[in-house]
């Protein structure tokens, strides 16, 4: 963290799924407040997480954050530019969604592409943490953010095609997953360009 500085975490959930959209977060919080927040002190890599700690946390981060936003990037758009460019242009139309400007983007993960806000000519300064939801309270909330969309989204999935089982594996490439792509075919949900095993 950059002292003084207007500061955004992103981080992104759902770049491994053989099927759904991937979902992006930015988070601003206010270091001061933000340490005065019990529920804070076990904010952590969601991953780390259960999903009682991250629904719990998600309506504090809500409340407690500067700024926030949540963008969903489809399936379609991934097997036409990938899944990484998609995860980077998630991260960055998250910024784009934010009421506050930041003046700083730490994002989770080795890999950034400049970031211009629109109507302005200078790039905002981002550094690139391996980790950095384990290790930056902004970055952990928007990866919890990023998370419990996801998993809000897959189930609704799970609801229009429940043979696959995406209430549990949320399309994640699960043995069960595979069989059921072998039995009934792929759903206009999957990502054509990974390895569906057909």
């Amino acid at each position: 963290m950059i002292q003084g500085l207007v500061e955004a975490g992103c981080d992104e959930a759902g770049r491994g799924p053989l099927a759904g959209s991937v979902f992006a977060a930015a988070v601003i919080l206010n270091p001061q407040r933000a340490a005065q927040v019990p529920e804070f002190e076990w904010l952590n890599d969601s991953k780390q997480l259960t999903d009682k700690q991250r629904y719990a946390l998600r309506p504090v981060i809500e409340r407690e954050a500067v700024a926030w936003a949540v963008v969903e990037v489809s399936p379609q758009e991934i097997d036409e530019r990938n899944i990484l460019q998609c995860s980077i242009l998630g991260m960055q139309r998250a910024l784009d969604r934010l009421t506050v400007r930041p003046q700083h983007i730490l994002v989770d993960g080795n890999k950034w592409k400049p970031y211009v806000p629109e109507g302005e000519l200078l790039e905002i300064p981002a550094d690139t943490v391996v980790h950095g939801d384990a290790t930056y309270m902004s970055i952990a909330a928007a990866s919890v953010l990023a998370k419990t969309y996801r998993d809000d989204y897959m189930l609704r999935l799970h609801d229009e095609f429940p043979q696959y089982g995406w209430a549990n594996n949320k399309g994640y490439p699960t043995a069960e997953h595979y069989a059921a792509i072998k039995k009934y075919g792929v759903t206009p949900y999957h990502r054509l360009t990974f390895n569906l095993k057909l």
